[in-house]
């Protein structure tokens, strides 16, 4: 019997991952930062996230958050991912990325995983999430989602080594990528 789809749970998937407090989290495509703000808690105070994202408004929603729970290591910044070397950070800089729902949307998928893989550490690992082609209910038209294979090969192609997959809800679906 197949498990009903459900969303994201940041908090429970955040908590199943290997992260060490003190580390460096590059947020690709924050959105309102529900992963960014988990990530923070989970690096502590002495670590720090980058929260990235072309919409000001997206990082205007992280800043509220922020507040809100009272967080100070998370910092904001404009971001085009789709242009090369778009985060701005340094190469291997960063021991986390997140991805989520960002692949779907843009044109230069391949650009944004090479920018990935420039700024991850040797041995850090990224969270790529995408929305699963089997639950078109709800999210963007079926079109547009890419199905896990592909995107294997796409993280692949990056220099990038696809891990486990990891559960995340039937929406979507994610896997732990290492450099």
């Amino acid at each position: 019997m197949m498990m009903p789809a459900t969303f994201v749970d940041p908090k429970a998937v955040v908590r199943s991952l290997p992260i060490a407090p003190q580390g460096t989290v590059a947020d690709f495509g924050c959105g309102a930062g529900y992963f960014s703000v988990e990530f923070a808690k989970a690096v502590g105070d002495e670590g720090n996230v980058i929260a990235l994202d072309v919409l000001p408004s997206a990082l205007e929603a992280v800043e509220s958050q922020m507040k809100t729970q009272g967080l100070k290591n998370i910092s904001t910044r404009r971001a085009n991912l789709e242009n090369e070397n778009g985060s701005g950070l340094p190469p291997a800089s960063v021991d986390w990325v997140i991805s989520k729902d960002i692949l779907f949307q843009n044109e230069k998928k391949s650009v944004i995983l090479r920018e990935m893989a420039r700024i991850l550490r040797p041995g850090g690992h990224a969270l790529v999430m995408e929305w699963s082609p089997d639950a078109a209910s709800v999210g963007p038209d079926a079109g547009s989602r890419i199905a896990p294979e592909d995107l294997k090969k796409l993280i692949a192609e990056a220099g990038l080594t696809v891990g486990q997959e990891i559960p995340v809800g039937g929406f979507h679906y994610a896997f732990l990528v290492t450099k």
